[in-house]
């Protein structure tokens, strides 16, 4: 975690339920989007997903098309 001068730390690996607060998306979205392999930075320990903070930031799911990609 790091910390900051203007509030408290910021996790660097965040849950499914974070992750899609903060992209704004459903959580069941954001599963199946995981489960397609759409969504980069998923650790996964046991049945347990976590997401890298950063390289969810850093993704660019497209542009004009549905938030989370199309389906195959």
């Amino acid at each position: 975690m790091t910390a900051t001068n203007q509030g408290p730390a910021v996790p660097e690996f965040l849950t499914v339920e974070e992750a899609a607060a903060l992209l704004r998306v459903n959580r069941k979205t954001l599963y199946e989007a995981i489960r397609l392999g759409q969504v980069p930075g998923i650790a996964r320990l046991g049945r347990v997903l976590r997401i890298h903070r950063d390289a969810l930031l850093a993704w660019r799911p497209g542009n004009g098309g549905p938030a989370l990609g199309v389906k195959p």
